[in-house]
């Protein structure tokens, strides 16, 4: 199946399902408007260094604010724009935003960008997570933590962990050395 290859980089929620409504089966990080944390600065390196990126936010202050951060931090991250009026909301009490762009505007700011790949990229499961520890275990937080730090796609929750290994798209067998590390490293084992 055909994706787009890069991760995308908006703004928010409404962002990614507008895309995902577009795209279907397309990865974003989300900023989460213009409160940029270093660690979300951290995750956008890291999928440029596994995927690439595209920066795709907001024609506005905080969207041109957002983009110039991020290319600072992300110089080789492909830019795609979406002009203002393309992004105006049906009501006018809204800010403009790509999420209230039609479905052929996104697609012709995106299309000069992004690359389709036949990706081979079997994604992990729940189970996967079981075998590995990574959930159901009374240490399976600190593995998280310890995993997460090591492949550099930061602690979360299960769920969202799990949401990470997929987008990041790690290898198995970088993702079971790491655990294979913890394990025997661990002083924090509680077998």
């Amino acid at each position: 199946m055909k994706k787009i290859k890069e991760i995308i980089v908006v703004e928010g929620k409404s962002d990614t399902n507008r895309l995902k409504d577009c795209f279907g089966d397309v990865d974003t990080i989300e900023t989460t408007g213009s409160a940029l944390n270093q660690e979300t600065i951290e995750r956008i390196k890291i999928a440029q260094e596994k995927r690439g990126v595209i920066v795709f936010t907001d024609p506005d202050f905080n969207g041109n604010r957002l983009r110039t951060i991020i290319q600072k931090a992300v110089p080789d991250a492909k830019q795609a724009f979406l002009p203002r009026a393309q992004a105006v909301p049906k009501k006018s009490d809204g800010s403009l935003g790509i999420e209230h762009a039609n479905d052929a505007d996104i697609k012709t700011a995106l299309a000069a960008v992004y690359t389709r790949t036949d990706n081979d990229f079997k994604d992990y499961d729940h189970d996967d997570m079981v075998d590995l520890g990574l959930v159901g275990k009374s240490d399976s937080h600190l593995r998280r933590e310890f995993v997460g730090s090591e492949l550099k796609i930061g602690y979360t929750n299960a769920k969202q962990f799990l949401n990470r290994l997929n987008m990041f798209q790690i290898a198995p067998q970088d993702l079971v050395a790491v655990v294979e590390k913890f394990d025997k490293g661990s002083t924090h084992d509680t077998k």
